[in-house]
């Protein structure tokens, strides 16, 4: 329940019509589940940000960021706490020679096209990764031999008491699918890309490759959260899950994928507790077949 003291304050910082409550995290997340958040807050700007950012943590009020929530389990009961959505209000991009600079609740596939049209090289491989640069930074994500950590060159971030500061590479202490920024309680709010001249044709034919892989391997045509478990070293999580018969295995609307093991899909209606009983299910049978622990890649909302 949010106070009236709370959400005055909160409106004295945002605009009444990016406030709002008891919506449904179904509607904000790529898995199409999950119930009502007591809040959302559709940031504009930067200071913004630094404004919500100083002051629920003052107050001591649990929040969360939110992207595109392509890789975020929204929980049937819903969030008991405020949103801060890096949607489409909070999108940009610039390009000044080989740098690119994106606002976090930019889709990552956007800054993509950007670069090629521009010829710069070396975000072929996210031409088709459905999540917001805000995420992606987070998780390091990757394919396809890339990743964000070949091409960052910085985050400005919102501390918690509401500083904006500047992060580079190294203090960012990329690893596999992790940043320091998952573990603190600082906010990506632009990411600075330093790419290379390249071939214009040449990085378009790269991005159709990268996009007609995905569709032909990737369950694109079901709400997902995309690969739902980190490769475990000197295995692939989709092959272990295949040969552990579990191709195809559903509980209520959630299902293995059949045409990649390595997604857990909404099939049909599925629930968040679906979809944890399958998760759970098949790293309970992983281990038991080949002893080898499946640690998921998406994060629940709770």
């Amino acid at each position: 329940m949010l106070s009236k003291t709370t959400l005055d304050t909160i409106k004295g910082y945002i605009p009444e019509e990016n406030i709002i409550l008891d919506a449904s995290l179904a509607d904000y997340t790529t898995f199409k589940v999950g119930g009502p958040a007591v809040c959302i807050i559709e940031i504009e700007n930067i200071e913004q940000l630094s404004n919500m950012s100083r002051y629920l943590n003052l107050v001591e009020y649990p929040y969360f960021v939110l992207g595109n929530g392509s890789n975020t389990l929204a929980l049937d009961e819903g969030y008991e706490g405020i949103i801060l959505h890096l949607g489409k209000k909070f999108e940009g991009i610039t390009v000044d020679g080989n740098i690119i600079t994106a606002k976090t609740g930019t889709m990552l596939t956007k800054v993509s096209r950007a670069a090629m049209e521009h010829g710069l090289t070396g975000l072929e491989f996210a031409a088709g990764i459905p999540g917001s640069v805000g995420g992606a930074v987070v998780m390091n994500a990757g394919a396809y031999g890339g990743e964000m950590s070949q091409v960052v060159k910085l985050v400005r971030v919102v501390a918690p008491d509401g500083e904006i500061m500047e992060l580079t590479s190294t203090f960012l202490e990329f690893g596999y699918r992790n940043s320091v920024l998952k573990h603190k309680k600082f906010i990506a709010a632009e990411v600075v890309f330093e790419l290379q001249q390249g071939d214009r044709d040449a990085i378009k034919a790269a991005m159709d490759d990268f996009n007609s892989r995905r569709r032909e391997k990737q369950p694109l045509e079901y709400p997902s959260a995309g690969s739902t478990f980190k490769r475990p070293e000197g295995h692939f999580a989709g092959k272990l899950i295949m040969d552990s018969g579990l191709r195809g295995f559903q509980i209520g609307g959630a299902r293995v994928s059949d045409k990649h093991c390595g997604f857990v899909v909404n099939a049909g209606n599925a629930t968040a507790a679906d979809i944890l009983d399958v998760i759970e299910e098949v790293k309970e049978r992983v281990f038991d077949r080949f002893s080898v622990s499946l640690e998921p890649e998406i994060v629940v909302l709770k």
